[in-house]
């Protein structure tokens, strides 16, 4: 009785504390039209302090979703156009010798920011997105013989094309892991086409405005950890992300051969992370199954390695992350 009294109080709480992603929310549908799941997606990561990737062919709003999301909050926000040509440098910074002072003296680059936009990431050579590495990971940047904090909240968000296309490099597998959520976007739909033309050929421009601060985005995080987090629900992320492992133990044989590995300790971090932030998005305070369904393919698609076989079947990694929830017992 008393923990349900709790969890009642911590549910109005939230509730009260969520109010502020009504007006993100909000802010981001003034400009992007439809793309409900690119948003929450969006408000996912910010709010789970996680990086997310976007995938989807050019003209889909992606990078305009990520710029009006950075303006919605009052931060420092930096472009990097991926391009073969680009150095680690260019990305992280380097040192510069100063006539003036007659010593070498750092430069920081544009991943000093609270939002960093990394457009195209694939079109980039390996040594540039592992720059990229320790950025994302440690939070922290070393130029020279000194180590760099990175501004809070920081945030990549990167954006890449899918893979057929001419001129593009496979993200690393290390880096892909480093993604919290890995999102295909596809194209909007008749009725939200029309609306989008008419919008962008209407000579009222929208103008975004900050509606909230970088601090707001800390404490709004340390609210979402509170979200309640039952073990029932614990052991459901671990028997998912095991199921990517050893999908013979949960009954399904057939994907053992289309399975070259799966999900890290990482993917079950993120799962938990993830379903709590979007708890907190739909202003609950705590975590039921269909949270963890809902996030469950932005979370995996990208961390389970395909064999030869399924390439040749043609079996996404899609369909794998569906038929696994689709098997695991929901409690």
């Amino acid at each position: 009785m008393a923990e349900s009294i709790d969890i009642r109080a911590l549910n109005e709480r939230i509730e009260k504390q969520s109010a502020f992603v009504t007006n993100l929310v909000t802010g981001m549908n003034q400009v992007i039209v439809g793309q409900k799941h690119l948003v929450e997606s969006l408000l996912i990561g910010l709010l789970s302090d996680g990086h997310v990737l976007l995938e989807g062919v050019p003209g889909l709003a992606k990078t305009m979703a990520i710029k009006t999301l950075a303006q919605l909050v009052d931060s420092k926000f930096s472009r990097i156009q991926f391009t073969p040509d680009l150095l680690p440098a260019d990305v992280i910074g380097t040192m510069i010798y100063s006539q003036k002072d007659e010593r070498f003296v750092v430069e920081q680059g544009p991943v000093f920011a609270n939002f960093v936009l990394a457009d195209e990431i694939n079109r980039a050579p390996a040594k540039v997105q592992s720059a990229l590495l320790e950025a994302m990971q440690e939070r922290q940047v070393t130029i020279g013989k000194t180590t760099f904090e990175l501004p809070k909240p920081f945030l990549v968000l990167a954006t890449q094309n899918p893979i057929e296309q001419e001129g593009t490099y496979p993200l690393p597998e290390a880096q892909v892991d480093r993604f919290m959520l890995k999102v295909v976007i596809d194209y909007p739909k008749l009725e939200e086409e029309k609306l989008i033309i008419r919008q962008n050929i209407s000579s009222n421009k929208v103008t975004v405005r900050p509606i909230m601060t970088t601090q707001e985005i800390i404490e709004a995080r340390e609210v979402v950890r509170q979200v309640y987090l039952d073990e029932k629900i614990e052991q459901y992320i671990a028997d998912i992300v095991f199921c990517t492992r050893y999908p013979e133990k949960y009954g399904l044989t057939e994907l053992t051969d289309y399975i070259e590995f799966g999900g890290s300790p990482r993917a079950s971090i993120n799962l938990a992370l993830a379903a709590r932030a979007y708890a907190f998005i739909k202003r609950r305070g705590y975590v039921i199954p269909e949270d963890v369904r809902a996030i469950a393919h932005d979370v995996l698609r990208h961390r389970i390695g395909l064999t030869y076989e399924a390439e040749a079947n043609n079996v996404t990694s899609e369909e794998i992350v569906s038929k696994i929830i689709n098997k695991v017992e929901v409690p």
